[in-house]
């Protein structure tokens, strides 16, 4: 890695120049993912109530979404290597805007299923398409202003700055749920709104960002650590188990994480046709104040959570996300990353677990749990699948993210046991996933045959 001025500030280029505002610019990206991302995972229950659908079927939510990612993964790195970081970063604006008003015309769909002249399997197939065009312009994003944050001034900052990135990322996943409560479980649904809105914002963002100075730095971004003269550094990548087996560690785990996402709010209210719940009847005391909009009286005449206070939960789980991002960055400081990603994955084993047998409120508080310990899974996978790969980095780290495709998949599973059991028993599902991520992290220094990688930046998200 290049050295710098010990003198030089976080935010300036080799060349002297500051380039604070090119990264807040760019941490707006971080947001809008984020925020896209959120409302994803409260549209499920939406499908399931307004179009019918079974739980499995609504799945299909996350395979349209986690398929624009595995579709636009190479060619939004070709087109990054091809136009630079700027073009990259508007050519993904205009696709997410793109996407966000094809919600229009599928919102005309669902209208017309509703008279009877199309199918409900048509609209929602109108809804899917314009989530997997906006998640393809959101790999263009994430392809470019992850790596781009990293050379935005000196060498020895770039992780602070990828973390401070990171942080807009969560407050947007925070903020996605509200706006889908608001516009999803309404008494009227405007589903198209955030879209549009998202969409309009993106061009703007568009326009700011074609006459914005956004440098094309050259990204030193290849270790090298195995050009030591053990012929290591020429393996190719199939013959590194710890690069191949992080790929399958990466597709388990976000098939895990958006399977658990996508059905919180049925985690949290009564089922529509089962009348199941793990969550207990809630105390008429407690239907008071800020946490009166959470409620509904169901069927059964006692108070439940309601939909959209469920939606609205959702939010207080992705707080638990991020606290968990920020005090997994602490550990990892001072722990090696392979022990604190096999620690996470225990605790959610220990987790699912709980879900999984059904305790009331012990399994509600274990799904929370789930999201904390769920947190630093995505980035740690990702640094130690490619350390010591030299200059194969770049190509093993396009594989790491086309092994996002887990979420386009295994929810359905999920979906597909808790149709024909219920929600609790589906988390058989995540845990199996977990398992293995444990078992990757623990036996780690085994597969890449080094004790520890201390010190190499483990700061990228999702």
């Amino acid at each position: 890695m290049s050295t710098s001025d010990p003198k030089q500030g976080m935010f300036v280029t080799a060349d002297g120049r500051s380039v604070l505002f090119t990264f807040i610019l760019v941490s707006s990206l971080f947001l809008l993912w984020g925020f896209c991302n959120g409302m994803i995972d409260v549209m499920d229950k939406h499908f399931q109530d307004v179009l019918g659908l079974t739980k499995s079927q609504s799945a299909n939510v996350q395979f349209a979404h986690y398929l624009g990612y595995f579709l636009m993964a190479l060619p939004a790195g070709w087109l990054a290597r091809r136009f630079g970081w700027k073009g990259g970063i508007i050519g993904g604006l205009l696709l997410v805007g793109l996407g966000g008003f094809w919600f229009l015309p599928a919102t005309g769909l669902q209208a017309a299923a509703d008279a009877g002249t199309v199918s409900k399997n048509v609209a929602f197939l109108g809804y899917l398409i314009g989530v997997c065009a906006i998640a393809g312009g959101l790999t263009f994003l994430e392809t470019v202003a992850n790596p781009y944050t990293t050379v935005l001034g000196p060498t020895r900052y770039a992780a602070t700055r990828i973390n401070l990135a990171q942080s807009c990322n969560g407050v947007g996943w925070i903020l996605g749920p509200y706006a889908g409560a608001a516009f999803f479980y309404s008494d009227h649904p405007k589903i198209y709104l955030p879209y549009v809105c998202t969409a309009v914002v993106v061009l703007v963002l568009a326009l700011v960002f074609k006459f914005a100075y956004v440098p094309e730095i050259k990204m030193e971004d290849d270790y090298h650590i195995d050009d030591s003269g053990q012929g290591k550094a020429h393996l190719p990548l199939l013959g590194r188990p710890h690069f191949v087996l992080a790929v399958l560690a990466q597709f388990l785990y976000v098939a895990a994480q958006a399977g658990i996402f996508s059905f919180f709010i049925n985690c949290m209210t009564v089922d529509r046709i089962t009348g199941f719940t793990m969550v207990p009847a809630i105390p008429e005391t407690w239907n008071s104040g800020i946490l009166q909009s959470l409620f509904e009286t169901g069927k059964d005449g006692l108070l439940h959570i309601s939909t959209q206070g469920a939606a609205k939960l959702a939010s207080a789980a992705f707080v638990c996300f991020l606290l968990g991002r920020i005090s997994g960055a602490l550990l990892l400081k001072v722990l090696s990353p392979h022990k604190v990603l096999g620690f996470y994955g225990t605790a959610n084993v220990i987790a699912c677990v709980l879900v999984f047998c059904n305790l009331g409120w012990i399994s509600a508080i274990s799904v929370f749990a789930s999201y904390f310990f769920m947190s630093i899974m995505f980035p740690t996978i990702f640094a130690l699948g490619i350390f010591g790969l030299g200059d194969k980095t770049k190509k093993a780290s396009a594989f790491l993210v086309m092994a996002i495709m887990g979420g386009a998949i295994l929810p359905k599973l999920m979906g597909s046991v808790a149709d024909n059991y219920d929600m609790s028993k589906s988390f058989i599902v995540p845990l199996v996933c977990f398992v293995f991520i444990a078992f990757y992290g623990y036996c780690w220094p085994k597969f890449s045959g080094v004790k520890s990688m201390q010190g190499v930046d483990v700061a990228r998200g999702h």
